[in-house]
């Protein structure tokens, strides 16, 4: 207790900030990358590369080596969140801007809700849940929607359906975490999963013929810049700060990054990345946010809702 009174403020901030805005930046990189360097390989070199830096440093530092049960537990983890959910939201964001991908990545705690009722069952549909969940819904559709005359070019039906599938992955994945073996040392635990995910990407770029279309030489600087950014920022400085905010502040507090994150991405597209967004963006973002500030500061009905948080590599800013 004294340690948590003691604790510099400073120190918390910083690492509210990194969560905030490296994640929510983190959208633009991925955008900038899948330019040149197909998504799946892109998604595959950075959590490869992270995975391989984190699991290193704890096995350096003495943290024992996940046993063979953890490790088909660290991949099933890693198929759902890097393959199904990073690497969808890679592949979309060809085809969406950023700043929209993350409005509908925000959707993540509306299925983990989901997620909860059905397999957990640690929730249970209420009035105001239900009420969250369509106006969550709605926000997509709006996005989405080719008879609403809100100016803007409706959001790209497969890329949203991508989007949508990877946030369905993410919170299938959380459910999952709280019931499979896994290190008991989070970092552990992430790294592991980071470097699994990293494989199955690395196999999943290979069978889509991905290597044959990439030419490490044709790639430019502000691709490889944007990569390095990834890694090192997004996936090793961002997830420090939110295990160490997650194990020193509530989680109600934490949480916050999945109604910035989408804020910090559509102005770090528009501004940085020349990204338009007009009354079409800002009505869904809305819905969306909404929905997920409701959801959030939900009462939990059981402690273990608690637990998802520690368990994942990463939160919705990747």
């Amino acid at each position: 207790m004294e340690a948590s009174t003691h604790r510099p403020a400073w120190k918390t901030l910083l690492a509210f900030a990194i969560i905030y805005f490296v994640w929510g930046s983190t959208f633009l990189a991925i955008r900038v990358g899948v330019r040149e360097v197909p998504p799946f390989l892109l998604a595959a070199m950075r959590f490869f590369i992270a995975g391989a830096v984190l699991y290193g440093w704890m096995l350096a530092h003495g943290e024992p080596s996940p046993t063979r049960r953890q490790w088909a537990s660290a991949s099933l983890l890693a198929i759902l969140i890097f393959v199904l959910d990073y690497g969808l939201l890679f592949w979309a964001e060809l085809r969406v801007p950023s700043g929209v991908a993350a409005v509908v990545m925000a959707t993540i705690p509306v299925f983990m809700a989901l997620s909860e009722i059905i397999f957990l069952r640690t929730q249970r549909l209420t009035a105001r849940l239900s009420l969250a969940l369509l106006v969550g819904i709605a926000g997509v559709a709006v996005l989405m929607s080719h008879s609403l005359s809100l100016g803007g070019a409706p959001v790209d039906r497969i890329g949203a359906a991508a989007l949508i599938v990877a946030s369905i992955s993410w919170s299938v994945a959380s459910a999952f975490a709280r019931m499979l073996p896994l290190p008991p040392s989070k970092f552990m635990s992430s790294g592991a999963q980071m470097l699994a995910g990293g494989v199955f990407l690395t196999v999943t770029a290979a069978a889509l013929g991905e290597w044959r279309n990439f030419h490490p030489s044709t790639v430019s600087r502000e691709v490889w810049l944007s990569l390095l950014y990834l890694i090192v920022a997004g996936s090793i400085i961002a997830f420090t700060a939110y295990v160490w905010l997650i194990h020193n502040e509530s989680p109600t507090k934490v949480g916050t990054y999945a109604y910035v994150n989408p804020l910090v991405a559509l102005l770090v597209g528009h501004f940085l990345g020349g990204e338009a967004f007009g009354l079409r963006t800002v009505l869904g973002a809305v819905f969306i946010l909404i929905s997920v500030l409701v959801i959030t500061t939900m009462p939990a009905q059981k402690p273990a809702a608690i637990l998802a948080a520690k368990n994942r590599p990463e939160a919705v800013g990747l």
